[in-house]
Formats: structure tokens, C-alpha cells, sequence
């Protein structure tokens, strides 16, 4: 009975990896929208595989080293592939003067994801809080600028964001992004775990905080929310610690 449970729980990672399979499948397509959707739903069955494994109470090491190894391709290689996409359109639209090999850079997205992911599996510390950004934040950072690229994700009663786009391709932007989300990936930064062990208020009142400004965010913003959740989220987290250790 406790294989079939923890086979369930192994399976809904197993989607997250297929997700993030299809993802690059549609980025080589070229269809990058539909790598955008498949990326959240990989996002969703990440969080998920964690739920059903606490409510099914079941928690082994093969669960722990899937779970790692669908992240590298989910939220390493298929961040990596997206902004080296994006890096090929920008330096063909913006006459920089840059070689073209400068795009590759891109692949260190996933060198320094899988980096954190096996920090993560032999880091005892990192139960109710990370240390470093999670690579699925990562990921959904970098998949969120692929619609605004396309000029897609807008709300409509924000007109003056219509030339945000041509910025956003510009390696000026792309280049830091890349290396410095690529640094927070490996950096000692404290940020809270979205695991909830209770749903209560106490112990849980900054994930509620978080999970409600950002819906407020995404209704207001659609997917030009996804940068300012991600600093929300690590402003929640420094105010986290900032509390946590004044009480102590």
C-alpha cells in the first residue's frame, strides 16, 4: 500500500518532467506560447507531487532525487533554451555591435540550476525556508518575458507598456537578467519555502500574505505581474527573517 502511494506521488513529478519536455519541444517549434503554458503547468505539478506526498504521509529518497532531476529540465534547461531564444531575437533586432555568440551565455541558467538543485538535496537547513531562489521561480521569471516579447500578457488598460516589449529584447536587459537570477539561484539569500505542513494562519501568515498579492497582482498585471512577484517574494522573505530573528 505504501508503494502505491509513494508511486502516486512519484507520477505527479514525473508530469512536471514531461511538461517541461514539451516545453522544449514547442520552444524548437517555435510555438512559445504553448511552451509558456506547459512550463505553468509544470510549476503546478511541482507544488503539487510536495502536497500529495504530506497528505499521503509519504516522503522516500527516489521521490526526493526525481523530483531534482525533472527540476533541471523543467525549470534549468528549458529557462536556458527560452532566453537563449529570446538573447538570438534580440541581438537580430537590436544593432549592438555584439557577436552572436553572446546568446550563449543563456546556458548557464541550467549549469547553475542544477547546481542549486543538488546543494538543495545534501543541505539539511533548507526544511521550512531555501537558501537561494527556487529554480521554479527562475523559471517562471524567465517564461514570463516570453509573452511580453510577443506583446502578449498585457492588460489592456495599461497602453503606454506597448513599447516595453523591444526593451525587454534588448541584451541590455536580457544579459543581467541572466546573470544575476543565475546568481540568486546559488546565493546564500534566505527565502521561505512555500510548504505548508498546517493550513492555519499562524506559522503560514507570510505565505498567505504572499499567495494574495500575488493573485492581486496577476488579475491586475496578467503575466507582467511574474517580476514583481518574484521581488515581492523576496522582500517577504527578508521581512521574514528580519522578524524571525528579532523575536530570537
Amino acid at each position: 500500500m505504501k508503494s502505491i502511494k509513494t508511486n502516486i506521488a512519484n507520477f505527479v513529478t514525473s508530469l512536471n518532467l514531461l511538461c517541461g519536455s514539451f516545453a522544449i519541444y514547442f520552444l524548437f517549434r517555435d510555438e512559445l506560447m504553448l511552451a509558456v503554458y506547459f512550463i505553468l503547468a509544470a510549476a503546478v505539478f511541482d507544488f503539487a507531487d510536495g502536497f500529495v506526498a504530506r497528505l499521503l504521509h509519504v516522503k522516500s529518497e527516489m521521490g526526493k532525487q526525481l523530483d531534482s532531476l525533472s527540476d533541471v529540465i523543467s525549470f534549468g534547461l528549458a529557462p536556458g533554451i527560452a532566453m537563449f531564444l529570446l538573447l538570438e531575437r534580440g541581438l537580430d533586432f537590436w544593432d549592438t555591435g555584439l557577436p552572436a555568440y553572446v546568446a550563449f551565455i543563456a546556458f548557464i541558467i541550467p549549469v547553475f540550476s542544477a547546481w542549486r538543485l543538488a546543494k538543495f538535496n545534501i543541505d539539511e537547513r533548507q526544511t521550512d525556508h531555501f537558501i537561494g531562489l527556487p529554480t521554479p521561480a527562475n523559471a517562471l521569471l524567465i517564461f514570463a518575458l516570453v509573452p511580453l516579447t510577443l506583446g502578449k500578457g498585457f492588460p489592456s488598460w495599461l497602453p503606454w507598456l506597448d513599447s516595453l516589449p523591444y526593451f525587454i529584447l534588448h541584451p541590455a536587459f536580457l544579459v543581467p537578467v541572466t546573470l544575476v537570477f543565475s546568481y540568486l539561484l546559488v546565493s546564500p539569500l534566505p527565502l521561505i519555502a512555500m510548504k505548508f505542513k498546517t493550513f492555519g494562519w499562524s506559522g503560514n501568515s507570510i505565505r498567505y500574505v504572499f499567495i494574495i498579492l500575488s493573485l492581486i497582482f496577476i488579475l491586475l498585471f496578467y503575466f507582467a505581474a511574474v517580476p514583481f512577484i518574484i521581488i515581492l517574494y523576496i522582500i517577504l522573505s527578508l521581512i521574514d527573517l528580519f522578524v524571525k530573528r528579532k523575536k530570537q
